[in-house]
């Protein structure tokens, strides 16, 4: 009788470190699953991030022929406005 008790208790135990394994191995599957998706998400991420930048430069270049226009319009007033006072 001892001796199957023995038997049962390893069996049992047996059992029992073969579901830890288990689930030790699904932990192992689930991290892997977010790792994956985490890299997913920030390859979007670094996308839009390098979107964001082009809109950005783009804007900075259009601001500056913007300044850069009304700079020469305001030059050439001033001097229509100096050559007008010089006339009179």
């Amino acid at each position: 009788m001892d001796q199957a008790q023995v038997m049962k208790r390893e069996r049992e135990d047996w059992s029992r470190l073969y579901h830890k394994m288990l689930k030790g191995l699904e932990t192992m599957i689930d991290v892997q699953r977010w790792v994956k998706d985490i890299k997913e998400l920030a390859e979007e991420v670094n996308t839009t991030i390098m979107e964001v930048e082009g809109l950005v430069l783009m804007a900075n270049i259009n601001n500056r022929v913007t300044n850069t226009t009304n700079i020469t319009q305001i030059s050439e007033d001033l001097q229509y406005i100096v050559q007008s006072d010089m006339d009179k």
